[in-house]
């Protein structure tokens, strides 16, 4: 009979309009490495920030059983005083600190009217030891790549006594070389009875680490397979992931086959990470997008889709910025926000919240912010036309709202989105990129911005969107590229194009193929 260190029994996690996690069942064995994959939005991070307390006990349905007891974490704390330890995605290392300060930040070492510095660096050299950096633990984070923060952040686990270890996505901004070494180390934590629980898009790393392999669809548990005991391919757990059928959940549009006039073009386009300066998150994409044409561009968490829209619109991301652009055959040079709101460039953010529309002010006042000329006289606000235009756009739009002087904070997602939209849509862009635009709102809402969507190419605009949704990809683009990894991988008309095609693009440039 398998031992088994955790069980997630009926987790059932739902968000307002989204159930994210629907009756999900996990159960990882001792000692061994249990790999989670599924498309972006599947439902992982979820699962993992309920098992960890991020999503604290009453905010969701289910068990979760630690070594064979119930328990009801209400914060991250108390998980890790279990011993279960999450390291996310993105590094949560303060760069101006140095490692040992970064490894014991909340866990300090010493007394309550200090902290001990010489047992804080010398329990830091300890376990940098164990993951095997050679560095010393009074170095600044900033000054050290990527591949060794991730093993700080291991390390940081480490010293927190972790016996279950959750990587999500460990290796997503690493090179092959730390990859492999990343790997080879979880493999060995596994040797001295570590367990761990994996999350990554990278199957053929997957295959070489996870004893078990659990695909997650839609909020819900498709399969588990186990190395060994069954035949464990890349194609069947593409299938597992992206095997859904797809419904009538898109409008109905005749897609873009005449038009051979270039809107935008992006040549040679490499753009370096902000803070890291090394690091290169684009690189060297060539792409265009014709008039009146969805272009849609596809790829996994990290492969630098998002950097690639902000460093477009008025270089708003990145260092060292490189290559061409091209509006309507001509070079420009969009060198600041303003710059291609002039150009009639607009970027739709994928995160609304934060940097998209300001939550404590009107739909009124948010849905001018980006075109203030359009509602100014001699830099006078003109209310009267302020109010006509919001309204225009509410009705246009189909927001649903008593008032335009209702707060967006109280707004649902489907609502705020519509707002960013109506903002972006009053700046009478002639090219939109449309960052995530579906993300977190419901199916309705989701098929009315898809209608907008077509609207705006049926008056001749041009969208770039960025989705990491493949139905919606498919089911709205007239040609998609496939980025990985700051590059383009792959590039596909609406007719060839399938969820499998999508997926293989993303491998087999993974793969260096």
């Amino acid at each position: 009979m398998a031992d088994y260190i955790l069980e997630m029994r009926n987790i059932t996690k739902t968000f307002p309009g989204v159930k994210a996690l629907d009756n999900v069942n996990l159960a990882v064995e001792r000692g061994s490495v249990h790999a989670l994959v599924g498309e972006n939005g599947a439902g992982k991070s979820t699962l993992m920030n309920v098992l960890s307390g991020l999503y604290g006990y009453g905010t969701y349905e289910g068990d979760i059983v630690y070594e064979g007891d119930i328990c009801k974490f209400s914060k991250i704390k108390d998980s890790e005083e279990k011993g279960i330890v999450i390291i996310h995605q993105e590094l949560a290392l303060v760069p101006e600190m140095t490692i040992g300060e970064n490894m014991f930040l909340g866990n300090e070492q010493g007394k309550s009217y200090g902290i001990d510095w010489n047992k804080t660096y010398g329990e830091a050299n300890k376990y940098l030891k164990q993951v095997g950096l050679k560095e010393s633990s009074r170095t600044l984070i900033k000054d050290i790549g990527t591949g060794k923060q991730q093993l700080v952040e291991i390390a940081k686990a480490l010293a927190k006594d972790a016996h279950l270890l959750i990587l999500d996505e460990p290796t997503s901004s690493l090179n092959e070389e730390d990859s492999q070494a990343l790997l080879d180390l979880i493999l060995e934590f596994k040797k001295n009875g570590m367990t761990s629980i994996i999350i990554s898009h990278k199957l053929n790393e997957v295959a070489y680490v996870a004893d078990q392999i659990t695909v997650i669809r839609d909020g819900s548990t498709i399969e588990t397979l186990t190395k060994g005991t069954e035949s464990i391919n890349e194609d069947r757990i593409i299938k597992g992931m992206v095997g859904r059928e797809l419904t009538d959940r898109f409008p109905k549009r005749e897609k873009n086959k005449g038009s051979t006039q270039v809107a935008l073009e992006v040549k040679n386009w490499t753009v370096y990470h902000p803070l890291y300066q090394e690091r290169k998150v684009v690189d060297n994409v060539s792409l265009f997008v014709k008039k009146g044409e969805v272009l849609g561009i596809s790829g996994l968490m990290g492969a630098g889709r998002t950097e690639l829209a902000m460093s477009i619109f008025g270089k708003s991301y990145g260092k060292k910025i490189s290559g061409q652009l091209f509006i309507q055959g001509e070079e420009v040079h969009l060198n600041s926000v303003s710059d291609a709101i002039k150009h009639k460039v607009a970027y739709v953010t994928e995160d609304r919240k934060e940097n998209g529309l300001i939550l404590s002010e009107s739909i009124r006042v948010n849905t001018t912010l980006a075109n203030m000329p359009g509602i100014s006289r001699h830099s006078v606000i003109d209310r009267d036309k302020e109010i006509n235009v919001a309204n225009e756009y509410r009705k246009k739009l189909k927001t649903k709202t008593p008032t335009i002087e209702q707060k967006v904070g109280n707004l649902s997602g489907g609502n705020q989105q519509k707002v960013l939209l109506a903002k972006w849509m009053f700046a009478e862009p002639d090219i939109l990129i449309l960052d995530e635009p579906t993300r977190g709102i419901d199916v309705g809402a989701k098929y009315e911005i898809y209608c907008i969507i077509n609207s705006l190419v049926e008056q001749g605009k041009s969208v770039i969107m960025i989705s990491s949704e493949l139905p919606e990809v498919l089911g709205m683009s007239d040609r998609i590229y496939i980025m990985n990894e700051g590059h383009i991988a792959g590039q596909l008309s609406c007719e060839e194009a399938t969820q499998e095609k999508i997926m293989e693009c993303v491998l087999k440039s993974s793969k260096g193929e």
